[in-house]
């Protein structure tokens, strides 16, 4: 019984959150943007990117490892 109920709530979560993608908005880019050397490409990238997400397309995610 219990299996069958994790079953289908994780089924009913999938179907739920199934489209939703939360992307930068221009407030964010801008914001994140702003101390970098070259402005106007990493704007023009993020919203690159951006778009991308919202189509559906695969996008690359940099992991920058964290020193202490």
């Amino acid at each position: 019984m219990k299996l069958a109920l994790n079953l289908c709530l994780s089924i009913f979560v999938l179907f739920i959150f199934e489209d939703k993608s939360f992307s930068l908005t221009n407030y964010q880019i801008k914001k994140i943007c702003k101390n970098k050397k070259r402005k106007s490409t990493c704007i023009k990238l993020l919203e690159e990117k951006r778009s991308n997400l919202q189509k559906g397309n695969l996008i690359e995610i940099p992991v920058f490892h964290y020193k202490r």
